[in-house]
């Protein structure tokens, strides 16, 4: 028996199409049926939608910030993990089946807190800009804060574990401190918000 923490995938993806969610449901790991646009699949769908745009920016980062492109790859193994638990209703979870827990949670407030040092003190807030680095990983954010919303939601509906909700809140701060980060790493200026370069301040 292997000392890793989470059972290894026992997948076996040999049919991309099955034609079984054509009527628009699609089913949990647990094998029930659910419609597509449930509360629970908009979530696991959120953190997916998120996933690829994290593997987009780890992308830029590889070659101008390796140690951040580093950082981001994990995320995305940590985020496969929490789609794993929310695609599972509770009484259907494993012991040993891939999930957030509390070191996620702590790792991610280490790495903000260092990088934050690195920072300037912010007098305005931040427009993404400056670097496509950055752009990128405001849209991590942003989307990123759209999971934790659907997260909640789906918590008022069905029982998910607290941790899927505190891991969303932290890293979503976490892509925040990640752009400033990348920029001040790229020797880039911040974009500040400045309200009268609006068309109606400029005339």
């Amino acid at each position: 028996m292997s000392d890793a923490k989470f059972e290894a995938p026992r997948i076996a993806l040999n049919r991309i199409y099955t034609k079984t969610g054509d009527r628009g449901e699609t089913h949990l790991a647990g094998g029930q049926r659910v419609a597509k646009d449930s509360a629970r699949i908009a979530c696991y769908g959120t953190v997916d939608e998120l996933n690829a745009f994290v593997g987009m920016a780890a992308l830029s980062a590889r070659e101008s910030v390796p140690g951040l492109a580093t950082i981001l790859r994990r995320v995305q193994h940590e985020l496969f993990n929490l789609g794993s638990i929310l695609a599972t209703r509770p009484e259907d979870v494993h012991p040993r089946q891939a999930r957030i827990t509390d070191a996620e949670i702590r790792q991610l407030e280490i790495e903000i807190d260092r990088m934050n040092a690195d920072l300037a003190p912010l007098r305005s807030f931040v427009l993404p800009g400056g670097s496509r680095l950055n752009t990128e990983l405001h849209v991590c954010r942003t989307v990123c804060r759209r999971a934790e919303r659907l997260a909640i939601t789906l918590d008022r509906e069905e029982t998910i574990p607290p941790e899927t909700i505190q891991y969303l809140n932290r890293l979503s701060d976490a892509f925040f401190v990640w752009s400033r980060w990348a920029n001040h790493s790229l020797g880039v200026k911040e974009v500040l918000w400045e309200p009268n370069q609006s068309a109606s301040g400029t005339t």
